[in-house]
């Protein structure tokens, strides 16, 4: 996947078209759709961001989010912002060729659409795979999400060029406001993705195995319900170190990711990322500023604070 460009006219006119007609941007969810559609079903799949002649230094890009509860709200966000987001990495050549990709986490445990997963695309079928995401807002109530299922996914079900001809990691952000559980059971990887594990993996073992192919951010919108908790920050800045970015305005969240892209990639310091938010006329860079202020690019260093909780 990952063939065709972006255009913000496409986006634009379907957006115009959508309000004329009362259309929803998320018809199959808003549609009463109970399931997850079939485009998006992680069993069996495997999921690639791979170069082609328009797009010879793909760049793999990763937009997962908690669909649970108080975190609905942050799909129509990203849907709405979606041209801030491609128009920053684009125009202003944060990355020459990204392949995005999203997808939405739910809990394995009780929900109907525990992970849903879309291509890496480089073109306007991104917004059309956002529009067949189910927003169950489902969970179970125990400030946990199967984060962890989701990082096991995207270890061992991507495929990035990046990665695999150039050595450069991918980029996965992962958006939500409670934890993960502490391992991936063999039951849950074999029903949700068709895997069959020989045991359990402990989510700090899959998340080593994943930094090695993406840089892994988890962003901590306000407005969500456990913004701000001290358990969730601490478990997942053990994780995470300084990639775990809180952000107090979830209308900045495409300006941060997209900045966070280019500090990754070097093609702009802080300073210069938030010069271009202003002039492209985005009101989002004292968030920004706030959420990647702290942003280290030394690297992950992960431990165990979830053995044996």
């Amino acid at each position: 996947m990952g063939s065709g460009i972006w255009s913000t006219d496409v986006y634009s006119s379907a957006a115009r078209y959508r309000a004329a007609t009362g259309a929803s941007a998320f018809a199959y969810s808003d549609s009463g759709a109970r399931t997850t559609h079939p485009d998006l079903d992680p069993y069996g799949v495997i999921r690639e961001s791979r170069d082609s002649a328009e797009h010879p230094n793909s760049l793999g890009i990763a937009v997962l989010f908690d669909v649970t509860g108080s975190m609905l709200s942050v799909p129509r966000t990203l849907q709405a912002k979606l041209p801030d987001l491609l128009g920053l990495m684009l125009r202003k050549a944060y990355a020459a060729d990204p392949q995005i990709m999203f997808g939405a986490i739910g809990d394995a445990t009780c929900d109907r659409a525990p992970l849903q997963v879309g291509q890496f695309e480089s073109d306007n079928r991104m917004d059309e795979q956002l529009g067949q995401i189910l927003l169950e807002g489902g969970g179970g109530g125990q400030k946990r999400e199967s984060y962890e299922l989701a990082m096991h996914f995207m270890a061992r079900h991507t495929r990035l060029d990046c990665f695999e001809k150039r050595g450069r990691r991918g980029y996965l952000f992962i958006i939500g406001d409670e934890m993960p559980y502490p391992r991936v059971t063999w039951q849950i990887a074999r029903k949700v993705l068709g895997e069959r594990l020989p045991q359990d993996i402990k989510v700090t073992d899959i998340l080593n195995e994943l930094s090695l192919m993406y840089d892994v951010y988890f962003i901590l919108p306000a407005g969500a319900s456990h913004a701000g908790d001290p358990e969730v920050l601490t478990t997942w800045r053990r994780l995470l170190g300084q990639n775990v970015l809180e952000l107090d305005d979830l209308d900045a969240v495409c300006e941060t990711i997209a900045l966070a892209v280019g500090l990754g990639e070097e093609a702009i310091d802080l300073d210069e990322g938030l010069d271009d938010l202003e002039t492209i006329g985005s009101a989002a860079g004292p968030s920004v500023s706030r959420a990647l202020s702290r942003l280290d690019r030394g690297g992950l260093v992960v431990s165990d604070p979830l053995d044996g909780l």
